[in-house]
C-alpha cells in the first residue's frame, strides 16, 4: 500500500521541506534586520521581496496541479 501512494508522500514531503525553509530564512532575516537597525522603508522591501518569492513558489504549485489534473502536464 505504501508503494502505492509514494509519489504523493514525496511530494507532501517536498512541499512540507520548502515551508520549513521558507520559514526559516524568514526567521534568519528578521534576526539580521532587527541587529542591524534597519529602517521601515528598508524592511518592508525586504519582506515584500521574501512574500514574492513565497507567493510565486505557491502559484507554481497551484498551475501544476491544475495543469496535471487536466492532462496537460
Amino acid at each position: 500500500m505504501l508503494n502505492q501512494y509514494m509519489q504523493q508522500i514525496e511530494a507532501v514531503g517536498l512541499d512540507l521541506f520548502f515551508a520549513a525553509i521558507f520559514f526559516f530564512i524568514g526567521m534568519a532575516i528578521r534576526d539580521v534586520l532587527n541587529q542591524g537597525n534597519v529602517p521601515k522603508f528598508g524592511r518592508f522591501i525586504v519582506w515584500l521581496v521574501l512574500f514574492l518569492g513565497c507567493a510565486g513558489f505557491v502559484v507554481k504549485g497551484i498551475i501544476q496541479m491544475t495543469w496535471e489534473g487536466s492532462g496537460i502536464g
